[in-house]
């Protein structure tokens, strides 16, 4: 599978158009804001040159977080784009 420069999967990628109707979505803008917040949270873990057990556990369910958001807004943007 290809993707763009933001990890998203080239296949999902929503136009310009169903983008901007997404935005304007409150689950999709709450859905998205997780997912940057995960990511955030992740960049500090991946960050460290060591990751305690605790640490390596909690980047794995950040990591699966991170995944079932993208899912909810891919299903979203399908939604958007067959609307």
């Amino acid at each position: 599978m290809k993707f763009d420069p933001g990890g998203d999967p080239l296949v999902s990628t929503p136009t310009a158009a169903i983008r901007t109707q997404l935005m304007a979505n409150p689950q999709y803008q709450r859905l998205s804001e997780q997912h940057a917040h995960y990511a955030a949270l992740l960049d500090q873990l991946t960050a460290k040159h060591y990751l305690t057990e605790q640490e390596k556990i909690e980047e794995t369910r950040l990591k699966k977080l991170k995944l079932r958001l993208k899912d909810e807004m891919a299903m979203l943007a399908q939604k958007s784009g067959s609307a």
